[in-house]
């Protein structure tokens, strides 16, 4: 990678790297290793591993001191929510960790830049880089800055609830009526900043929105609201 490129990826990541090797790696595909015949130490994958187990710790230690009230059940999902791939994959968009990656021919033909797993995978790596060449502070720094502020924000509380789809659902067989049908209303935004505001329907009679940087949690926040609205009917029913 060029001079310009590596000291454009710095400022992105906002950590200034003793080793640049270590930076250069964390953005190239194996693809890209194998094209070079370099050996496979070469490219991300073994980025990847460590950066995954970093994160792992970093979030972890973030929400038990941001939610200390929280169970062992919800510290685990708000960490899931936070580390699984489509919540990676949006923070390296925002990045545009795609547009600095190293792919060989075919993969790069292939849109490698645009593959949600790979950016995923690379946002991991660097992770592990940042760690490897200054340690556990800037790594934190560039974890919060980049993945927990912005996907906590004011909506850290709903992070630790359960499976709100499935809980739909289980009360939907329970009462015998059909299955919510979900939609897509509206895609806005450019391609690394998506939102996307989805409906569901509800036997016909309730009909709730959600709106997220994903199809899967706008799904989830839809379904939060249909049953607040069912819990709202039943309550009212208990009262009269």
């Amino acid at each position: 990678m060029a001079l310009e490129g590596i000291e454009e990826l710095e400022r992105i990541v906002g950590h200034r790297f003793r080793d640049r090797s270590l930076l250069e790696r964390a953005v190239t595909h194996s693809s890209a290793a194998a094209d070079n015949g370099a050996p496979s130490p070469a490219d991300n994958e073994r980025l990847e591993f460590l950066g995954d187990a970093v994160l792992g710790m970093l979030v972890s230690d973030y929400l038990l001191a941001a939610f200390p009230d929280w169970s062992e059940g919800r510290l685990s999902r708000g960490r899931a929510r936070l580390v699984r791939s489509a919540s990676l994959t949006a923070t390296a968009q925002r990045l545009g960790l795609g547009e600095h990656m190293l792919f060989g021919r075919g993969e790069e033909k292939s849109g490698g830049r645009q593959k949600p797993a790979l950016l995923a995978n690379a946002f991991e790596a660097v992770v592990g880089a940042v760690y490897l060449d200054g340690g556990l502070v800037p790594a934190r720094e560039f974890v919060e800055r980049t993945l927990l502020i912005p996907a906590v924000g004011d909506r850290g509380p709903l992070l630790g609830r359960g499976d709100d789809k499935s809980e739909l659902q289980e009360l939907l067989q329970k009462n015998g009526w059909p299955a919510a049908l979900y939609s897509v209303l509206r895609e806005s935004g450019p391609d690394h900043r998506k939102t996307f505001l989805v409906e569901v329907s509800v036997a016909g009679r309730v009909t709730a929105t959600g709106s997220a940087s994903s199809k899967k949690e706008a799904e989830q926040l839809a379904a939060h609201q249909a049953l607040e609205q069912l819990r709202g009917e039943r309550a009212a029913q208990d009262d009269e």
